[in-house]
């Protein structure tokens, strides 16, 4: 990431909290991208003292909403006790209304988790027209989305403890 997109990302509300427990749910599709949206994300996460990071990969960006629920109502009462997920993805636009299909099912999947869950769900998903696109979002002139998605995991879980 150049000097000028790391000084986009806006980091204040953050709090250091080594107790959080957060769930990267990943997919296996377009694992290049992915792997790089992962490791800006737990790079975030460890910067801020995040000590409890889970990986579950699922094989597509359409399965990632029931990984999301299922490892809540599983591990909701146990010390696995999430207090943020990030989902993180890239759908690539085919030849197919498929991409359209997918990414209308993951972007509602997240906003139903947001509605469900007492926790947040961030969306961390790239839907993408091609690879320099991608590219632009994973450390280009776009940023670093994973990154990003873990700023704002990081600010909500804030945010839920100031509710408190």
């Amino acid at each position: 990431m150049s000097q000028s997109n790391s000084k986009l990302l806006n980091t204040t509300g953050i709090l250091k909290n080594k107790d959080a427990c957060v769930v990267i749910v990943r997919t296996e599709w377009n694992a290049a991208i992915v792997d790089e949206l992962e490791k800006g994300c737990k790079k975030k996460l460890t910067e801020s003292g995040v000590k409890k990071i889970k990986i579950i990969t699922v094989p597509g960006a359409f399965e990632i909403s029931f990984a999301i629920k299922k490892y809540w109502e599983i591990n909701k009462n146990s010390k696995k006790t999430p207090d943020a997920f990030i989902a993180l993805g890239c759908v690539l636009r085919g030849d197919t209304p498929h991409f359209d299909y997918v990414c209308k099912a993951v972007t509602d999947g997240i906003v139903q988790l947001n509605l469900l869950l007492p926790v947040p769900s961030i969306f961390g998903v790239l839907t993408v027209d091609n690879q320099q696109q991608a590219d632009e979002r994973i450390g280009g002139k776009h940023g670093h989305k994973g990154e990003e998605a873990a700023v704002t995991a990081l600010k909500m879980v804030a945010l839920l403890k100031s509710f408190k």
